[in-house]
């Protein structure tokens, strides 16, 4: 990632939420700030982007892993959850469009500085305001925990939360990903969606060598997969961390909840998947400060 800049996946994810608007009009999820928020030349090359078959099953899953998880915030914000805390935020939307602000409800963004600042410089040339709702939790990992910046950005860890952390696991390592996970369990009521990818051998033959030319690109721009689960491993984790409400998506599940037309020609099988899980049980005495 250079420095002042949005990380290649964060800025790839926020073209792809822009393209699926024109492509498929937004049905699966509606973005009306995606290709404002983008700078020139992302915007410039969106038409190349969508004339590439090859990335529209990419584009769909970022459309509905969105979706995924917004509607699970609606339901939180429903119960009486008014904290929603964006993990890795990158250029994501939701504190802009946010429905639910009348009602109290703060959005923390959780992002490295540098995303953050250039965010920032994106919506004031968009003509975009910052809302009275959101705060900007700038946390650099390497000498800051997860807890230490939401704590100083005014997050209140003994109330209600849900937590919204997409595109991130695979580039974490696996350490990274307990104790994040081990943070948000600490948390009264508290609820996540993610996503994440099977591990290569879990691919058939034919799907495994493409599966890993993305993987060996995203190392190549300095963003390697780090952290891959099968299914099972992942529910393990999960309930070990106190989660016992747990919904695990994998690409059909996704495909038939979100899709309805689309799903023609779509790819069945391992791959990405999407999880809610929700806190059931007592974790921690409060989140621990290594996240």
């Amino acid at each position: 990632m250079q420095t002042g800049q949005p990380s290649h996946t964060a800025l790839g994810a926020a073209a792809y939420r822009a393209a699926h608007q024109t492509l498929e009009g937004g049905v699966i999820f509606r973005d009306p700030f995606a290709a404002k928020i983008l700078d020139d030349e992302t915007r410039a090359r969106l038409d190349e982007t969508a004339a590439d078959p090859s990335l529209r099953q990419w584009r769909l899953f970022i459309a509905a892993r969105s979706r995924f998880s917004e509607d699970t915030l609606a339901a939180g914000v429903a119960r009486g959850v008014r904290q929603i805390v964006v993990l890795g935020a990158g250029l994501d939307t939701f504190s802009l469009r946010n429905p639910h602000a009348d009602l109290g409800v703060r959005v923390f963004e959780v992002d490295y500085p540098a995303t953050q600042g250039w965010k920032c410089e994106r919506l004031k040339l968009a003509g975009l305001a910052v809302p009275a709702s959101l705060t900007f939790a700038p946390v650099d990992f390497e000498r800051q925990s997860l807890a230490d910046g939401l704590t100083a950005a005014g997050f209140q860890a003994d109330r209600p939360a849900f937590f919204q952390w997409l595109g991130v696991v695979p580039y974490l390592t696996r350490d990274a990903v307990s104790l994040t996970l081990e943070f948000i369990a600490a948390v009264p009521d508290s609820e996540v969606v993610f996503d994440y990818a099977e591990p290569f051998e879990n691919y058939p033959e034919e799907r495994r060598a493409d599966v890993m030319a993305i993987a060996e690109r995203a190392a190549a721009r300095g963003e390697p997969w780090l952290s891959l689960f099968d299914p099972a491993e992942l529910a393990g984790l999960l309930h070990d961390k106190g989660f016992g409400e747990i919904e695990d998506l994998g690409m059909a599940d996704i495909a038939d909840r979100f899709y309805g037309d689309l799903k023609e020609s779509i790819a069945i099988g391992p791959g990405a998947h999407m999880v809610r899980a929700k806190r059931t049980r007592e974790g921690a005495s409060g989140p621990r400060g290594e996240a």
